[in-house]
């Protein structure tokens, strides 16, 4: 009776006693991709907005020089296009001379306003500047999945300043519209609306010429320089954050791969 007794108590066990090491780890590893998937996803979804904002190119131009700046339009929503953009120019610093160039599909019309207090422009004085300028799409516009830029050449920048900040409206066409308008603080956390903002940078000769001449040429070579830093900067983004998820999921495998060698 004993030894029959004795026989039979290991098949009285829990259940969870009797499972062996190898199911508990194959049952983790099991997880770790869908964990790893999240993480990466949750990455992708915090670094895509990043792609969505009306930004102007290149970043910076010097002080009191003529520039050619483009404002780059991405369309951030998957079930309408962009058929407007309104950008309007400062009045603190006004920009006396403002030229668009054509852009297909789209045509442009250039506000003035008057100026407060007149300002003088190579010997001539100037009583009204642009205050905003419109591009309406004449087709389907910058559809899902696309964007587009705008070139526009400004000047004389303001040498007094050190930014020049260019508040934008972006219209869909099912008429809603997103406003480019907060002004972004240096040390301060990037605004959900942040406005096209071009730096100013020490003046370089006269501000015409010289100035002018280098300024046009970097934005002629450097516009998709800058397309493609941003776009290399972000996408480093993602994957230096893709390759910490990837790192945490081998070494969850490692754990558990030691834990089943040594039972």
């Amino acid at each position: 009776m004993s030894s029959n007794s004795a026989t039979a108590e290991p098949s009285q066990q829990p259940e969870s006693q009797q499972q062996p090491e190898s199911s508990r780890t194959r049952r983790y590893a099991r997880r770790l991709p869908l964990v790893g998937t999240l993480a990466a996803g949750g990455v992708l979804l915090l670094a895509g907005p990043a792609f969505a904002h009306v930004s102007v190119q290149p970043e910076a131009a010097a002080k009191g020089s003529f520039a050619t700046v483009n404002f780059k339009v991405p369309n951030e929503r998957d079930d309408a296009s962009t058929v407007k953009l309104e950008v309007t120019l400062p009045t603190d610093h006004p920009l006396a001379s403002v030229m668009p160039q054509p852009v297909p599909g789209w045509k442009v019309s250039i506000t003035k306003a008057k100026l407060p207090k007149p300002i003088e422009m190579e010997g001539e004085k100037i009583t009204e500047a642009p205050s905003k300028i419109t591009w309406t799409a004449e087709g389907k516009g910058v559809e899902p999945g696309q964007f587009q830029q705008f070139p526009l050449s400004v000047g004389q920048l303001p040498k007094d300043a050190d930014q020049v900040v260019f508040k934008a409206l972006q219209t869909y066409d099912d008429k809603q519209v997103v406003r480019w308008i907060e002004p972004s603080k240096e040390g301060a956390p990037e605004p959900e609306n942040p406005a096209p903002t071009l730096k100013l940078t020490a003046a370089e000769a006269d501000g015409h010429g010289a100035a002018a001449g280098k300024s046009e040429a970097k934005d002629g070579g450097n516009t998709a320089a800058a397309d493609a830093s941003s776009g290399s900067d972000t996408t480093a983004r993602v994957l230096g954050a893709l390759g910490i998820v990837v790192g945490i999921v081998g070494v969850g495998f490692g754990v558990f791969a030691g834990r089943r060698r040594g039972a």
